[in-house]
């Protein structure tokens, strides 16, 4: 059954109030009468199809109370094409944000409550912002209300909410699917609070969240592009300063990513333990180079001068950083001019650092990139992401993107027997309101 297209406040053939949420796969009419809650004749679900039927019924008994008419919200993932692990290091970064995104209905409450449904995997869970202290519990909610506790923390008052989420970002695919959620619910509770929504600002206070409520120590690249994004380009970030330039996408070429359909988990500490490296490299290479914070400010010539202060794993991880801010640099220039073939030497070469001496890759992502890059019509090819899995980005001539996607499908199934997703994307904007 195919519900009717309904526009949330406004008359329909349902004669009592309501709101419809239009989301990925999903249409929910929820009705109300009076203030009375509803019963099961009076609030349907009525799905169009796809994995979150067997949801049906919990999200029917978490959207029963809810009362007020919903505001809908998106905030994408995003593809990084050059500069990994590099925001942590105060260095630059190039992403873009993707047409995958996390969708929020969102309500709020006259208490302090926020509630929050899953479309995703059915579960719901709730905070109490009146609680004197809120504790992690280990699992996705941490990343929506970590955003709500640094929000407040922030100086910034929310009130309760109810939040219906969807996301069409793949979860550990290297796409940002943790900030695409950050970003939404943190733009919901703002929203729905009254206050004026700084996206700087925003992606500052989900890093935050990310970084002490989740305790992953991550930069703040993800939550930044996924605020910031700019349609049919990419975005250089500064990641010390946070000014950022938009970089064209040259419109001969397109954006690939393909899936490994691997994913090593980073809770294991791999990536904190890159990022400690990092920061025993600057300690260690203070006495000789004077006053350095972060080894953006460490040049490829000094850090070959005074590699012996270095131990070779750390000497390896810093190489990385300092060669890669190199690399974004140049690519952004490269970019601009329209010198493809440049850039996607750049994008190959920062693969191979990333194998060689950062050590993220793995196995099948190393296989997929190797297949990538022989592809007639290929630029260049890199693994995406935190690392350990995930997904690769490549630049592939936009008339040879049909047989790239064939060819790359075919032959890493073959290799690997994973069935990778491969698709072409263009960049889109960044967070905001989803019209109805």
């Amino acid at each position: 059954m195919r519900a009717p297209v309904l526009v949330p406040g406004r008359a329909s053939s349902i004669t009592f109030p309501f709101w419809a949420v239009l989301l990925k796969n999903a249409v929910f009419v929820i009705t109300q009468v009076d203030d009375t809650a509803l019963s099961s004749s009076h609030a349907r679900v009525l799905f169009e199809g796809g994995e979150h039927v067997r949801h049906r019924f919990t999200a029917r008994g978490f959207c029963r109370t809810v009362r007020w008419a919903p505001q809908l919200f998106r905030a994408p993932g995003r593809v990084n094409l050059i500069g990994e692990h590099t925001d942590y290091n105060d260095g630059f970064v190039m992403p873009a944000a993707l047409e995958f995104e996390a969708q929020a209905a969102a309500a709020a409450r006259e208490d302090r409550l926020i509630r929050i449904h899953s479309l995703n995997n059915g579960k719901s869970a709730e905070i109490d912002l009146s609680a004197e202290t809120h504790t992690p519990r280990g699992d996705w909610t941490d990343y929506a209300f970590g955003v709500a506790v640094m929000t407040e923390a922030a100086g910034k008052p929310l009130k309760g909410a109810d939040i219906l989420v969807s996301s069409t970002v793949p979860v550990g695919s290297g796409l940002s699917s943790s900030a695409a959620l950050e970003v939404v619910v943190g733009y919901a509770l703002l929203s729905l609070s009254g206050h004026d929504v700084d996206t700087v600002e925003l992606a500052k206070i989900c890093q935050k969240a990310e970084n002490d409520y989740v305790g992953m120590r991550c930069g703040i690249m993800d939550q930044f592009i996924s605020c910031n994004g700019v349609h049919d380009h990419a975005l250089m970030i500064d990641c010390r300063s946070l000014d950022r330039k938009p970089v064209p996408i040259d419109p001969k070429a397109r954006i690939v990513v393909a899936n490994s359909m691997v994913h090593h988990a980073l809770a294991d500490g791999e990536y904190n333990k890159r990022r400690q490296s990092c920061e025993e490299g600057v300690r260690l290479l203070k006495p000789a180079l004077g006053d350095i914070t972060a080894l953006r400010d460490v040049s490829f010539d000094a850090l070959e001068e005074n590699r012996d202060f270095l131990p070779d794993l750390t000497y390896r991880r810093c190489r990385h950083i300092v060669t890669e801010n190199e690399r974004v640099l140049a690519a952004a220039d490269v970019l601009e001019r329209g010198d493809l073939e440049a850039f996607g030497q750049l994008m190959n070469a920062s693969h191979a650092s990333m194998r060689d001496d950062y050590e993220i890759s793995c196995a099948e992502v190393d296989t997929l990139v190797a297949t990538a890059q022989r592809q007639p019509g290929v630029f260049g090819a890199r693994m995406t992401g935190g690392g350990f899995g995930g997904c690769v980005v490549s630049l592939v001539a936009a008339d040879a993107v049909d047989g790239f996607i064939d060819a790359v499908r075919v032959a890493y199934r073959e290799a690997t027997g994973h069935t990778s997703d491969v698709f072409a994307c263009a960049p889109q904007d960044g967070a905001g309101p989803l019209a109805g």
